[in-house]
């Protein structure tokens, strides 16, 4: 039996040039394997399929930009989170330095996503 353990995403050839056959880590998905599905699943180009998600993905970016979240009901939240200045440790010498505050992108599953993993 052939069974693909990534069933939205066909394998997609990895590694060096000229080995077809080396493949990336099976629970690894990647965009070129999102391309891919959505150009199956919607029953587009792959070139079509990968502006659709460039587009996506450029709206999601902007609007975290402008400090807006984005909800995708069903899926998710993606939301910018402030993150306060404090004081680290250089790890190899052990002196305290100081880490500046930052805005970082954090993602918060929806239900769905959540029941759907169990």
């Amino acid at each position: 039996m052939n069974h693909n353990p990534r069933p939205c995403c066909p394998p997609v050839p990895r590694g060096r040039a000229g080995d077809p056959n080396e493949t990336h880590e099976e629970n690894d998905v990647n965009k070129t394997d999102l391309i891919a599905h959505i150009a199956q699943q919607a029953d587009l180009s792959k070139a079509s399929a990968t502006r659709a998600l460039e587009a996506a993905l450029e709206g999601v970016q902007t609007a975290l930009k402008n400090g807006d979240s984005v909800a995708i009901a069903g899926f998710g939240t993606f939301e910018v989170s402030e993150r306060a200045a404090r004081t680290g440790r250089n790890p190899r010498t052990g002196e305290a330095i100081e880490v500046k505050a930052a805005k970082v992108p954090k993602f918060r599953p929806g239900k769905a996503l959540k029941d759907l993993l169990g």
